[in-house]
């Protein structure tokens, strides 16, 4: 049975708005949205293509579970606190089930975080997912990739490696706790209690999506500044660890992707404020570059991570 675009629409992805800041949601030509004297609208956009960003046959939920997750984490980032998401969804057709799958997924995050679906488009073509998030933060109290300082303490939080870890389970690699990792993968956590509890402590903040050496080097490259990092310190899950012994790839914790994680400079004096499940790992300073000590050596370490077009 096939459904019109507007039956589709109402069926799987008209919600009632729940969020304090969304006035207006699906029905009309715009949503309606108000952001609150002193604070700045933050907004990011993300699009996933089938065979590129994620196997074509990956379970619905789990898909739109990482669309609006790796969304979120990007306010995550800034230290905003997310309201409302535009979906615009190309569906080569019209499968019920599958639609049924990722409207419950969706919805399931969504309302986690209090995140309301206000808007977006359907069409036919290629699978391809295009997601945008809006976030509100106090003027003045955005985290950005441009505040580091020599000195500064760089932290993450959680554990580094489980997303690409993620991926190699999922192609083949056997691995004997492999259900974290998949976790990770298939539906990562957005750190945004993180991200607002770093407003006016980080001095720079970033997602690690694409790798902690790539996207840590963006908060370098903004900063003007460069670090150094110490292996030993580099908070690693049981599996990962596992998985580097069997191996002998340490880069995996460096380079993988899917993350999620915040990764983040503090100023010493702010050391204290931090919560206890953040991980110091390196220091920041005035010489250009990305080192790594491991094991009483000192190696410089290319900034490198997941890259479109590459």
């Amino acid at each position: 049975m096939s459904a019109a675009e507007f039956d589709l629409i109402a069926r799987f992805f008209d919600w009632p708005v729940k969020h304090r800041l969304n006035r207006l949601g699906v029905g009309d030509d715009c949503a309606l949205c108000r952001v609150p004297k002193g604070y700045e609208l933050a907004v990011t956009t993300d699009t996933m293509v089938a065979g590129v960003h994620f196997f074509e046959n990956v379970k619905p939920a789990f898909l739109a579970h990482k669309l609006l997750a790796v969304n979120l984490s990007d306010l995550a980032s800034m230290g905003a606190e997310p309201f409302a998401v535009t979906l615009a969804l190309t569906l080569p057709h019209i499968d019920e089930g599958w639609l049924t799958d990722f409207s419950a997924g969706f919805r399931q995050l969504a309302e986690r975080y209090t995140v309301d679906l206000i808007g977006g488009d359907t069409t036919s073509g290629p699978l391809t997912l295009t997601l945008q998030a809006m976030g509100v933060v106090p003027e003045g109290l955005a985290l950005r990739r441009d505040g580091a300082k020599p000195g500064d303490l760089i932290y993450v939080t959680g554990s580094l490696g489980d997303g690409g870890l993620g991926l190699k389970i999922y192609q083949g690699y056997q691995s004997a706790c492999p259900e974290m990792a998949l976790q990770h993968f298939h539906c990562p956590e957005p750190q945004l209690q993180h991200g607002l509890a770093l407003r006016g402590i980080a001095s720079a903040c970033i997602d690690v999506s694409d790798g902690l050496a790539q996207d840590l080097g963006h908060i370098l490259s903004k900063s003007d500044v460069g670090a150094s990092l110490d292996w030993a310190q580099i908070p690693l899950s049981a599996a990962v660890r596992e998985y580097i012994e069997q191996t002998g790839d340490w880069q995996l914790p460096l380079t993988g992707g899917d993350d999620y994680q915040l990764c983040f400079t503090v100023p010493p004096e702010k050391q204290p404020l931090l919560s206890a499940d953040c991980t110091w790992i390196g220091v920041v300073e005035s010489q250009p570059g990305l080192r790594l000590n491991k094991h009483g050596k000192s190696q410089t370490i290319q900034a490198t991570g997941y890259e479109h077009f590459s």
